[in-house]
């Protein structure tokens, strides 16, 4: 985490993904999913970087976002996934951005609050975003505030066959009234084939806030698939380990840390 950082400038991390693209096969210098693979287990068998030189990295490159809070209390949770020698993360203003790796150069960048001041962006903290791709079909899926999107890896332009126009309200599916309901998700989801799987960041309260529910949204369409309920439905395991009809009015239960 990096807080109170004026302009998000990037120092040794990229300077380490940058020195890691410069050797081993191609399948290791990819870092293609959020800390490292579907596990989560922050591994990567490059070993060009070991303790004996780790003291000889110098800056590669540096890289300014310009969107820092105006109150100097921006921070940077993100993790880069590299893929093709891209980077794709999110920057302390929420926006998507693909960088050239090994320059550091930027090749887009997507805003989905576009001109809202940066004190009044709905959401400040943020861990970065998933990569899927079935042949041409390469996509950047990232929420901001309220909505989940879908970007073309090419260009960082919503993909319009996506939800409605790019993107998909984050309340799709939870079966309850969350009209005026806080939901958002700041960790990555997890891929499996066709699918994102997703948790959310909702208030911590058992009242007056959504449930915590699962979904798997379709990465080409952005429908739901299905639906794993945290606080069980009746004649789901654990229902009666609740109080009673809990699913109609309880809160809470999510996975905000993420998926592996």
């Amino acid at each position: 985490m990096i807080k109170n950082a004026a302009n998000a400038i990037y120092y040794l991390l990229f300077g380490i993904f940058w020195c890691c693209c410069q050797s081993g096969d191609d399948q290791d210098i990819q870092w293609s999913s959020y800390l490292g693979g579907p596990d989560r287990n922050h591994y990567s068998s490059l070993d060009q970087i070991e303790r004996r030189n780790v003291s000889q990295l110098q800056l590669a490159w540096t890289y300014h976002s310009g969107d820092h809070r105006g109150d100097n209390r921006s921070e940077i949770q993100a993790n880069p996934i590299i893929i093709d020698g891209v980077l794709y993360t999110t920057t302390p203003g929420i926006k998507a951005i693909a960088l050239d790796a090994a320059t550091g150069k930027e090749i887009w960048t997507f805003d989905p609050f576009n001109g809202i001041d940066s004190l009044s962006r709905p959401q400040t903290r943020h861990r970065g975003v998933v990569y899927w791709e079935d042949g041409p079909d390469q996509r950047i899926l990232y929420t901001a505030g309220k909505y989940l999107y879908a970007l073309g890896a090419e260009d960082g332009q919503p993909i319009e066959s996506f939800g409605h126009g790019g993107k998909v309200d984050l309340r799709t599916g939870i079966e309850r009234d969350t009209t005026g309901m806080f939901v958002r998700s700041n960790t990555p989801g997890a891929i499996y084939q066709d699918l994102l799987i997703l948790g959310t960041l909702v208030p911590d309260g058992t009242l007056a806030s959504p449930p915590g529910d699962i979904r798997a949204f379709n990465v080409r369409t952005g429908e739901v698939e299905w639906i794993f309920h945290t606080i069980p439905h009746p004649g789901e395991y654990g229902y009666e380990s609740w109080p009673e009809d809990a699913y109609t009015y309880a809160g809470g239960a999510n996975a905000w840390a993420g998926i592996a």
